[in-house]
């Protein structure tokens, strides 16, 4: 990819001190225009402890990318609840180029996206349905899993910017290894990810720049110095040893 859509995100101004915001790590670590958040890649991962504030971040950027705060792309303008954080009013987001296509896909709030594609197309407009831009079938008639790998897979165009946020909340681990492919086939279709995850799969993905964010702030890391890895990692080597260690002193 010659070009970014996303390249850099800082606080054009101070979050308010007396705001939860300032509290969270990923806010307190997010510099100014000269020292800013740099997404250097075509895939960039968000990573850590719930808490830490990469959804809170991610959602920020994508609501000040253009994109409805629950989800969708940029012509998705419904909402059923206002409960987004005020960071997208603070936020910069830097570009080198803007993208064709885009979309902000949250696992908590897609059920609503799916209902919105169903109320719009319960009156077609001159366009035809929007569901035909999504594989066709209804996104409520399919389990979770598949309506996020047919959104993916039909809808997401390539040459976009596309925001995800804990997307293998719907998926098992093979599901988890075809999204993967999906990713691999739309960077080479000129498209770049920003995706908050706890998967230790999706951040194997090859050549991805992996930001962890923790109470030291925002930290670009290998994948196996990450959290997510040496954890796994140690479970799956020793469970009997890891459920020991546990369970003590439960019983």
């Amino acid at each position: 990819m010659t070009h970014r859509y996303l390249d850099r995100v800082y606080l054009r101004e101070p979050v308010p001190a007396g705001s939860y915001l300032a509290a969270l790590p990923a806010v307190r670590a997010l510099g100014d225009r000269e020292h800013p958040l740099k997404i250097p890649a075509p895939v960039t991962f968000l990573v850590g402890e719930n808490g830490t504030g990469k959804s809170t971040l991610l959602e920020a950027v994508a609501v000040a990318c253009g994109f409805n705060a629950e989800g969708g792309t940029r012509n998705f303008s419904f909402s059923t609840r206002e409960t987004h954080s005020p960071l997208y009013r603070y936020l910069t987001v830097g570009r080198t180029a803007y993208p064709r296509d885009g979309f902000f896909l949250r696992a908590e709030s897609f059920y609503n996206v799916a209902t919105n594609i169903d109320e719009m197309d319960e009156e077609p407009g001159p366009g035809g349905r929007v569901i035909d831009s999504y594989g066709g079938v209804s996104l409520h008639r399919q389990s979770h899993g598949e309506s996020f790998l047919s959104l993916v897979e039909h809808r997401f165009g390539g040459q976009g910017l596309y925001l995800l946020d804990e997307p293998e909340a719907a998926l098992s681990p093979a599901r988890l290894m075809t999204l993967l492919v999906h990713i691999r086939h739309l960077v080479g279709q000129d498209s770049q990810f920003l995706i908050a995850t706890h998967s230790p799969i999706l951040m194997a993905y090859p050549g991805a720049c992996i930001y962890q964010l923790s109470e030291a702030g925002i930290t670009q890391v290998d994948y196996r110095d990450t959290e997510h890895y040496w954890l796994t990692r140690r479970f799956l080597e020793a469970p009997e040893q890891m459920m020991e260690l546990l369970f003590r002193g439960e019983e």
